[in-house]
């Protein structure tokens, strides 16, 4: 403890001094960030780095040196005030009471994500992107013209047709699972228990499935069709709660949700649609409910929520091209650290 203290009354110093040096390099009226006397000045900056509930009113002291550090004209005099300031930085980021001890990371989502990201992907991982979206922010636009500009496969109603056809079942008979939503919840729960021709449908459903419901069945299908195709390709597929299986089968990938507001998605799908403004709203409210539900039913998470996601992005403050843009040049810096 006592060797802590002394480490932050030296390094209160060295701030003080540093403050100091920058105004005089500078020359500027605006005036020092530290103006009372040295004593005084040095005990409450040591009492900063010795308080963590504090250490953001730390931080913002030296924000303000190091702007100011920012503003030296002379190149010679910038470079070592600068090293001075980053040198004292990392030593008050180190100290067991400062503001740089609170990381957030979570190591299970690192492993998936951001940790894969800095070390680069290796010959083993592929580069996977799970894209949610609210129905009408554009994000199956987005996600399209992504794949194509990172020159990687494009997944979303072809994953449905593909387990279609290895469970044998007639499309006409089931929704595609992006659109599920509520009728899974009435299928397992409240349809077809009060007749007999229900009864007949759920006991056939039993023996062909193996125990499973239709919808279960796909589910299940499309997951195991999913974890395949990671092994194997790089690609963005779309929903399909591909975030959550993925997670669930230790598989890196990045997962994005897509939105816009509420009013802004409404007048999309009625110029896509070509709907009037009732039934535009009408669409997009029964739309999202399903995707909620579904996301639920099958993962417990809430769908939408930014906590679920690696990146939340409101198309509407770029449109479809621009958004394409930020988040390829996003992927591409990160991958190339």
């Amino acid at each position: 403890m006592q060797d802590n203290r002394k480490k932050c009354i030296e390094l209160a110093e060295r701030i003080y001094d540093l403050d100091i040096e920058v105004y005089e390099c500078v020359g500027s009226s605006l005036g020092r960030t530290f103006t009372g006397d040295r004593r005084t000045c040095v005990e409450n900056l040591a009492n900063l780095m010795s308080t963590r509930p504090q250490g953001h009113l730390l931080r913002s002291e030296l924000a303000l040196i190091s702007n100011m550090a920012r503003t030296i004209r002379n190149p010679q005099d910038k470079s070592r005030v600068m090293k001075k300031y980053d040198d004292i930085l990392k030593e008050v980021e180190s100290l067991p009471t400062s503001f740089g001890q609170g990381e957030i990371v979570d190591q299970n989502r690192a492993k998936l994500n951001t940790s894969n990201l800095r070390q680069k992907f290796s010959k083993d991982d592929h580069l996977i992107i799970c894209i949610g979206r609210s129905q009408g922010s554009a994000g199956n636009d987005i996600g399209f013209a992504l794949a194509d500009a990172l020159r990687i496969n494009y997944y979303d109603v072809e994953i449905f047709t593909e387990v279609l056809r290895r469970l044998e079942v007639e499309k006409d008979s089931i929704r595609d699972v992006a659109d599920l939503g509520t009728e899974i919840i009435q299928n397992k729960y409240q349809r077809g228990f009060n007749s007999v021709k229900g009864w007949r449908n759920k006991i056939k459903e039993f023996d062909r499935y193996h125990g499973l419901t239709k919808e279960d069945a796909i589910f299940f299908n499309q997951s195991d069709l999913l974890c395949k195709m990671a092994k194997e390709e790089d690609f963005i597929v779309m929903g399909r709660c591909a975030d959550v299986i993925l997670a669930n089968n230790h598989i890196p990938h990045i997962s994005i949700f897509i939105t816009a507001p509420f009013e802004q998605r409404v007048h999309r799908i009625m110029e896509v649609n070509n709907l009037d403004y009732k039934r535009a709203r009408r669409l997009l409210e029964k739309q999202d409910r399903r995707h909620e539900k579904y996301y639920h039913y099958y993962t417990g998470l809430k769908w939408g929520d930014a906590m679920n996601y690696d990146i939340c992005f409101n198309s509407a403050s770029y449109g479809i091209e621009e958004s394409v843009d930020i988040i390829e040049r996003m992927l591409n810096q990160n991958m190339n650290h």
